[in-house]
This record gives structure tokens, sequence and C-alpha cells, in this order.
């Protein structure tokens, strides 16, 4: 295990607050207090043996910049953070348990880990939690760009509702539509054009990630997929050249998926708002509150009736002012 490497423990429902350090062991023990609980490495021991196994990701060398980053958010769609263990060189960032694993497991390799593959209302649902997520988050007082939303970043519980994970590339969102600069990071795929030719970062860099995943939620194909011919392993420039109307969507769709067509007409919906948050030019992106308002409806009024290059994506017209609110980039 590396420096950084997230570990999954199930228990301990605190959100982080103030700091408070002990040593056992010779390891040092960090833990945010939220009302008398502490983390031994024991229990860490315990719950996971520290085997290779049981490692769900590598997170980034940056351990205290997350762990600042962690103990600032707060809303129930971002994965909370218990605390972290720094013991023999190493450290372990310990958050709640998410036992069904990540978005990723479950749209792209379903068959083998024994998973039934995600309903349309359950892929609507996760979609609206990340979406959520961000959004609300955006009107606090600070906002983040998150800079590597992804499915293997968005967490399911039992429930099958979906948390944001993975902050080690947080950025603070710029003030107004300024932009700021920064190292390249994230992983491709899912990079905003104007982030991957210049490092500048706006907050529409994470709604192009969003519509990427939005994208993969309704193909069950990856963002880039290079075992595939070079004119069909980008999705998002494969899925604009596909989806030119209505009619079309049906060829891209996840096969799993077998839409009614009361399904069907809500995919639509998810399609154009995924090809509004892919446009070139962020200025063209709607805000992450419009993508609340677009998604919100079809969760809740969405019922099964059976078993379960052009900037241009004109399948229903978006119009700016139909967002409650604006995070200006």
């Amino acid at each position: 295990m590396k420096n950084g490497s997230p570990t999954n423990v199930n228990g301990y429902g605190a959100i982080p607050s103030t700091t408070s350090q002990s040593s056992a062991a010779n390891s040092e023990i960090y833990v945010y207090d939220g009302g008398n609980v502490t983390i031994p490495v024991e229990l860490l021991r315990e719950a996971t043996n520290f085997n290779e196994e049981n490692i769900l990701g590598r997170g980034s060398e940056r351990v205290q910049a997350e762990i600042e980053v962690l103990t600032r958010l707060g809303t129930d769609t971002w994965w909370h953070f218990m605390g972290f263990v720094s013991m023999d060189m190493r450290s372990f960032l310990v958050y709640e348990y998410m036992p069904q694993g990540t978005l990723g497991q479950h749209l792209f390799n379903h068959d083998q880990l024994g998973f039934l593959p995600l309903t349309w209302k359950q892929r609507l649902t996760i979609a609206l939690d990340v979406a959520r997520g961000k959004y609300l988050h955006g009107l606090a007082q600070q906002s983040f760009i998150h800079r590597d939303l992804k499915p293997s970043n968005v967490l399911l519980g039992d429930d099958m509702r979906a948390k944001v994970a993975d902050f080690g590339l947080v950025k603070n969102a710029p003030d107004g539509k300024y932009s700021v600069e920064t190292r390249l990071a994230g992983t491709f795929g899912y990079l905003a054009p104007e982030y991957a030719s210049t490092g500048k970062v706006t907050t529409r860099i994470d709604v192009f990630a969003f519509g990427v995943m939005l994208m993969e939620m309704l193909t069950g194909r990856k963002a880039l997929d290079e075992n595939l011919p070079e004119d069909k392993s980008h999705l998002v420039a494969w899925f604009r050249k596909m989806v030119v109307n209505k009619e079309k969507i049906l060829d891209v769709l996840d096969p799993t998926l077998d839409p009614d067509e009361e399904t069907y007409q809500s995919i639509c919906k998810v399609a154009e708002l995924a090809g509004h948050c892919t446009a070139r030019e962020p200025s063209q992106r709607p805000d992450m509150g419009h993508a609340v308002n677009v998604l919100a409806p079809l969760v809740e009024q969405w019922t099964p009736t059976a078993t379960t290059g052009d900037d241009s994506f004109n399948i229903i017209q978006y119009e700016p002012s139909s967002s409650p609110a604006k995070m200006e980039s």
C-alpha cells in the first residue's frame, strides 16, 4: 500500500469536525471528533487485513490537501470522511462503507461481478445524486471543482444511492466568470476540451465530465475504449455523430435497457442533457442546477410499465433561463 491509499471501513457515521491526535503501537492516529469517536489502527487491520485485494483505489500523494477539502464537504452525496491514520510511513483515509462498489463496476463489469444490470430508474437516480451533490455544494460559500468525475469515483450504497468520491484533485472554484490555470490532471475521456488544451478550469469542466457519465449510463460504453476502432473509441464524438435525432437514440443504447415507450421518452431527455453538457464551448454548457431541473422530475415521475464537431444538439432546445440558479464560471 502506498501513501495516500484509501481504505473503506464500515461503522462510525460521524461527519468530521475538529482534529485530535494520539499514538499507539508505533503509529500516529489522527481522528476527527464527531462526538467521542476514535478510529484505532486495530479496527482498520480487522476490517481490511491491510490486504491489497481490499484497496478500492490509490489516492493522491496530496493527503493533507485532500483532508482539508474533505472536512469542508457536508452534503449527503459526498462520500463521508471519518478520519485518517498514519502508520509506518503509510497514510490511510477512512471513509464510510459503500457495499455496492462503484458505478463503473455496475456499468462495465456487471457480468463478471455477478451484478444485475442497472435499471433505467437506478441510472436516473444515480445521475441525480451526482448532479444534486455538485449543485447543492455549489450554493455554499465556497464551491469546488472536482476535476475527476467518472463512474469509478461514484460509489453506491445498499440502496443503490450514489456518493461522489476521490477529492485528491479538487480545486477551489474561481469567482465570477474567471478561470484558474492549473496542472493538467484527471482522466482522458472526461477532460473538457478547453481544460485539455489550456489547463484552465472553471466549474464547467465538471459539467462536461458529468455529460460523459450520462452518455456512459445511456450506452453502457466507456468514455475511452482503445479496443474499439478509432472512429468509435471516443464516446463523446461517437455519440454526437450517432445521435442526430430521437430516432437514432435506440441505436446507441445499452442493450440491457430494452426500453418501452415511457422509458424511451425519459431516455431522450437525458440524451439531450448529455449533449448540452458536453458542448465544446463551456459557455454553451448548462450549470448543474439545470441538470438537477431536468433529472429530478424524471426520477420523481417516471415509473416502469414493464419489467425490469458541432455543438448543436437540438433534440430539445436548451434554455439557460430554465436553471433555478447560476454557478458562474
